[in-house]
């Protein structure tokens, strides 16, 4: 097996994010891996083909990535205070292309994500972040279900 050096938790902020942490911070230390957070924030660049300005495009993408690194400050802080060796990054972007591509420009060892759980009309409609990264990401990927695992206090983690 392979040593796992860098991990990639990609998170949006959800409680079902904060679920995994545990996952996230034991096997980081087990390995002693250097563990990064990416958020991925959707891009808007598709409001343009309805004739909204690049200019108000532009400048609501940047309140949204001001916004997500607070959100992602207050994530770490909360969750990953103590751990030694973390990596943030904010991205903009179609979130499955962006962590594919952050986990081979990171040269990521494990990808580990959530997945909401969606199904029928309601995956037709939003897709499957988690699934469209398993089914094309090079880098091994540990995809757990957040309203199956056991409870924990991830507070005190």
């Amino acid at each position: 097996m392979q040593l796992i050096k860098r991990i990639l938790f990609p998170v949006d902020f959800s409680e079902s994010s904060s679920k995994i942490v545990p996952y996230v911070q034991e096997l980081g230390d087990v390995y002693k891996a250097e563990v990064h957070l990416l958020y991925v924030a959707r891009s808007l660049s598709y409001l343009s083909v309805v004739s909204v300005s690049d200019a108000t495009v532009s400048s609501v993408e940047e309140a949204i990535l001001e916004g997500s690194q607070r959100s992602m400050i207050q994530f770490r802080d909360r969750y990953f205070k103590n751990y030694p060796n973390l990596v943030t990054f904010i991205k903009s972007g179609y979130a499955p292309e962006e962590i594919l591509n952050y986990a081979v420009k990171n040269d990521i060892s494990l990808i580990i994500m959530g997945t909401h759980g969606r199904r029928g009309l309601e995956k037709v409609i939003f897709g499957s972040v988690a699934e469209q990264v398993v089914k094309t990401s090079s880098t091994p990927v540990m995809v757990i279900n957040p309203h199956r695992v056991k409870q924990s206090s991830v507070d005190h983690v």
